[in-house]
């Protein structure tokens, strides 16, 4: 897989060059990580929804058991899709392209990269991004 090592207080920095060895191999393991916590939550959530699946006598609680499995149902939708962007971000990693504004080209901040590792967007192109989003909704 890769062959550059770091140690776990690696943080990456302005002072050295843009998406470096180093660089990449920090956010492909935040990356990495990130979805193996996914992938672990959703099957603990799988795991319970299986053992509640017990029929409830009241119907306020069986309803009340309906309405929370939606609600979990719906957040590991999201959390599928997240999985997806995760993926995408690791394939830009391979690529050369992660971490560069899909729309400009210029390098994606580290501090947005380090707070949205599948960011596609620098801030300022996410921004105009949503501006323009406000501008045709309210046509």
């Amino acid at each position: 897989m890769s062959k550059i090592t770091i140690d776990e207080s690696y943080r990456p920095t302005d002072d050295e060059p843009f998406m470096n060895e180093r660089q990449r191999e920090y956010f492909r393991r935040k990356l990495h990580q990130w979805k193996a916590d996914i992938i672990r939550e959703s099957s603990e959530t799988l795991a319970t929804l299986q053992s509640e699946n017990e029929n409830h006598p009241d119907l306020a609680d069986r309803a009340s058991s309906e309405t929370d499995r939606a609600i979990e149902l719906r957040a590991r939708d999201r959390q599928r899709k997240l999985i997806a962007k995760i993926d995408a971000a690791l394939a830009r990693l391979e690529d050369g392209s992660y971490g560069y504004c899909e729309e400009t080209g210029e390098p994606i901040s580290l501090k947005r990269l380090e707070a949205r590792p599948i960011a596609t967007l620098s801030l300022e192109a996410q921004e105009r991004h949503e501006r323009n989003e406000r501008v045709h909704r309210d046509d």
